[in-house]
């Protein structure tokens, strides 16, 4: 972790930076998993693109965030990344629920994740924050 990293200010309930790598890579198999499902149902054309934007832009805002929260160590843009995960991901649940349930039930450890994610960032960039 990088020395920035560490010097943030976190909240009580942050986890340990340790507990983040074997999370991310259970809900990066589950996310494969149940994704790789749902645009397979895009190829065999069982379902627009309407369905898919949603899958689409939260795997954008999903990897963006790392180089947003630790290359460019900015916040507030990690912040306004994360809320977009988040809001994508609903969507993306609600949007596949009718077609295929599982997806929406396997997605809700991620779901769960990301919202905690949110809080958390939220949190950070409140304790972080310098006045304009």
């Amino acid at each position: 972790m990088s020395q920035w990293c560490q010097e943030l200010r976190k909240p009580s309930w942050a986890p340990p930076a340790r507990l983040f790598g074997p999370v991310w890579s259970v809900l990066y198999l589950i996310i494969f998993v149940s994704y790789g499902y749902v645009f397979s149902l895009r190829f065999q054309t069982e379902i627009g693109w309407l369905e898919i934007l949603p899958f689409l832009l939260n795997i954008l805002f999903n990897l963006a965030f790392t180089p947003i929260q630790f290359t460019l160590r900015n916040n507030y843009l990690a912040l306004i990344d994360i809320l977009l995960t988040l809001v994508t991901l609903l969507w993306a649940l609600i949007t596949i629920y009718p077609i295929a349930p599982w997806v929406t039930w396997i997605n809700s450890a991620y779901l769960l994740w990301v919202a905690f994610a949110s809080a958390l960032q939220l949190a950070i960039t409140w304790l972080n924050h310098k006045p304009i």
